[in-house]
């Protein structure tokens, strides 16, 4: 088993910062801002597609437009774009998997790739135009790109859990040791992305409760598949254990699940950089309308109770039918919600992993293309 302390994550945002300094050196200046853009009503889209940015009620419904809805527009040139993305496999890529297999950006007149690169390499590119799009989410290394000078920002979120889910915070509990309070300081926590991830923020959160917090505890960054053997023979104390991997320790008295994301609440999705944000909006919303179309057509509710479409799922993923109906259906969710960049580096000021003092929301978050596309005004 390869244990890997927290220096690689913030080794990859010193390069991403050095990165930075050479991209402002060598390259024109963004572009500037465009004047207000026109917002039109849009057919399917009523009160229903937009939801007060504030309201972090977990059982809050997300925004959805009628099936199908927002309809295309397609731009008048056809236009190119990349988009990167960690991983092609994981349930919460499925919005941009379906769209591109059922054509949705093809009909907004969008060629679109979807391109495999870790975040600390798609972040410089991102910001230099070299691609348009990100998924993934306001990490670290994104907000102190975005300190240092990077013409990126959050446009669109991707998913909070559903309320069965236990994706988060194991530990196997100590001698005496009840789910109700484990006392988690001095403790080690295995994890394959570190203190740098939004993670951090319901990690903090969860460890609070039980005595400890970022600075309280021993990271251990670990290989996807270490973790689980880690926590389970002992060689972690606790784990953050995704879907669908915490199900192995579900049930088991020997572990307690301390908490996870918090449901009614994306901590990731779209980052745009300057080519989507200021040189072709119209693209960028072409973009977030296939999206959300897609999002409306295929994603309500609970997608998984369709067996044809979790089949076709599991094909699209390249992941086993069996192994994606065992977690409940992801709550997908357009929205970005009120002060959650705010939260995240408040987390990552206690991981000792943040850079300058906090960004502001306008600078880190862009809800007027998403609006725009489902016509809110």
């Amino acid at each position: 088993m390869r244990i890997r302390t927290t220096a690689l994550p913030l080794l990859a945002a010193g390069v991403l910062l050095a990165a930075t300094g050479c991209a402002k050196e060598d390259d024109a200046a963004p572009s500037s801002p465009a004047g207000p853009r026109t917002v039109t009503s849009v057919s399917g889209c009523g009160k229903g597609s937009w939801t007060d940015p504030a309201d972090l009620d977990p059982d809050r419904e997300p925004a959805r437009c009628a099936p199908k809805a927002p309809a295309p527009r397609p731009l008048p040139k056809e236009r190119s774009l990349t988009i990167a993305t960690g991983t092609l496999s994981a349930e919460y890529v499925a919005p941009l998997q379906m769209a591109v297999k059922k054509g949705e950006f093809k009909k907004e007149g969008l060629n679109v790739q979807l391109k495999v690169l870790p975040t600390p390499d798609a972040l410089p590119l991102l910001a230099k135009g070299d691609i348009d799009a990100q998924w993934a989410a306001p990490e670290a290394a994104v907000m102190n790109g975005i300190t240092s000078g990077f013409d990126i920002k959050w446009t669109a979120g991707n998913f909070s859990p559903a309320a069965g889910s236990k994706s988060g915070l194991w530990v196997k509990l100590k001698k005496n040791e009840t789910a109700s309070h484990v006392p988690m300081a001095g403790r080690k926590l295995g994890t394959m992305i570190g203190k740098g991830s939004v993670i951090a923020y319901p990690m903090n959160k969860a460890l609070k409760k039980h005595g400890g917090g970022l600075d309280e505890i021993q990271f251990q960054q670990l290989g996807s598949a270490d973790v689980l053997t880690a926590l389970q023979n002992g060689g972690t104390d606790s784990a953050w254990l995704l879907d669908p991997v915490w199900r192995k320790v579900d049930g088991d008295k020997q572990y307690a699940f301390l908490g996870g994301q918090p449901r009614g609440e994306p901590l990731g999705g779209l980052l745009f950089g300057p080519n989507l944000l200021t040189k072709d909006p119209d693209a960028g919303v072409a973009l977030l309308r296939a999206y959300i179309r897609t999002v409306n057509t295929y994603f309500t509710g609970d997608y998984k109770r369709d067996p044809a479409f979790v089949s076709e799922l599991a094909k699209l993923l390249k992941t086993d039918e069996a192994v994606l109906k065992s977690t409940p259906s992801l709550r997908m969710d357009w929205e970005i919600r009120a002060g959650t960049t705010d939260r995240l580096q408040d987390a990552y000021h206690a991981a000792g992993v943040s850079e300058g003092d906090r960004i502001p929301e306008k600078k880190a978050v862009d809800r007027e293309l998403y609006a725009e596309a489902v016509g809110h005004k």
